[in-house]
């Protein structure tokens, strides 16, 4: 399935020539559900043809505005291998859709921006996280929220020990092949060359470590949510020793992840990184709590907006499903309400998340009951 990096959330929030359009959806993995899919897709896009021409563009120019979508729309093969949620963005320059572990509401916005505010959770600071699946003969990397999780497939990461070692040192002159052990789909590492014994094997398995440390930064750049490794102890203590990846969780999933289901890993994992997600959120509250009232913590929404865009704003407490629509100038800092969308206007509520994120700040979306001082918006300073 798709990866969603900050990188393409920077890139989303860069683009601010209209019209944008933001489209977001729920889909299913598999059953006849799958089938009633697209003919949704199709009346969303049918809406976002609507609102383009309620703001003036012409009917015709719409529809070839649409036409990407199109081959989307009549290939029954996209519509096979779904996530929980389709997130698709379409501009003059720019189409691009994502499959989520989400399950969007249905939403089309059309605007002079990207729409990004449903895409927060896997970003906010409430339970986003990796797993990496680890054994001889299979890797395999899980992105995971609170409730869901789903198999991604990133380029660069060696699937296997025999994979690594193939294209790594000929020098070494070592063979290696496998054998079935304990059934048709069990397989044994064996190796043979010139002295191999423990140590060679340990070696062989910190290079092949080394690699897949290596292939995850550059999937995982610029990130900082958790990883959760999941292997036997001495696999994982070798990794240990090979990673550079600093939110790695010190407790791992102990066992043979070949014998886990994408189901198993998520509810191991969760347990072990849900106290440092409700860590984390308890000490942000408690530090907004005690600096309120003191210019370090706010919840006026015309003191947050500029704030976030200045890169002032560390922690952000947002609540789910609430838009504020309105119009910020970064020139003067200044921030103008409106009770319904107006032409220009922009969910400042979503600009606030996004800018905090991009300036490294932390986003815990919230019902909204659960904000702090019964506000929609509030957040802690960096000063």
């Amino acid at each position: 399935m798709d990866l969603l990096s900050k990188g393409d959330l920077q890139t989303l929030m860069a683009i601010q020539q209209g019209p944008c359009i933001s489209l977001f959806m729920p889909t299913h993995r598999a059953g006849p559900q799958t089938q009633q899919d697209p003919v949704r897709f199709k009346n969303l896009l049918s809406t976002a043809e609507e609102q383009m021409v309620a703001q003036g563009i012409r009917a015709p120019e719409a529809k070839a505005f649409l036409e990407p979508t199109q081959k989307l729309l009549q290939d029954s093969l996209f519509w096979q291998h779904q996530s929980d949620g389709l997130a698709l963005f379409l501009c003059a320059e720019y189409f691009r859709f994502f499959r989520l572990p989400l399950d969007f509401q249905e939403l089309v916005v059309v605007a002079d921006r990207f729409h990004i505010k449903p895409l927060l959770p896997l970003f906010s600071g409430d339970g986003r996280f990796y797993i990496l699946a680890l054994s001889q003969n299979e890797v395999r990397l899980l992105q995971g929220t609170r409730d869901i999780v789903q198999e991604i497939n990133p380029q660069g990461i060696p699937h296997s020990l025999a994979e690594a070692l193939r294209y790594d040192d000929p020098q070494r002159q070592l063979q290696f092949h496998t054998q079935t052990a304990g059934g048709p789909n069990k397989r044994s590492a064996m190796f043979h060359g010139h002295g191999v014994g423990a140590d060679d094997t340990k070696d062989n398995i910190l290079r092949y470590c080394q690699q897949i440390d290596r292939g995850l930064h550059e999937v995982l750049k610029d990130e900082q949510a958790p990883l959760v490794c999941a292997g036997v102890d001495y696999l994982l203590s070798i990794y240990k020793e090979a990673n550079t990846y600093s939110p790695l969780m010190d407790k791992g999933v102990d066992g043979n992840p070949e014998e886990m289901s994408e189901e198993d890993l998520h509810k191991r994992a969760w347990s072990i990184v849900e106290p440092y997600f409700e860590r984390e959120q308890q000490e942000a509250l408690a530090q907004y709590r005690q600096f309120i009232g003191t210019g370090k913590g706010s919840h006026d929404v015309k003191e947050i907006i500029p704030a976030a865009s200045f890169g002032r704003v560390e922690a952000l407490f947002c609540a789910v499903g609430i838009q504020q629509w309105g119009l910020f100038d970064a020139d003067t800092g200044s921030v103008t309400l409106h009770d319904r969308k107006q032409p220009g206007d922009e969910d400042l509520f979503d600009s606030a998340a996004v800018q905090t994120l991009l300036h490294g700040g932390t986003v815990y979306g919230m019902e909204p009951e659960a904000v702090p001082d019964g506000a929609p918006l509030a957040a802690l300073f960096r000063y």
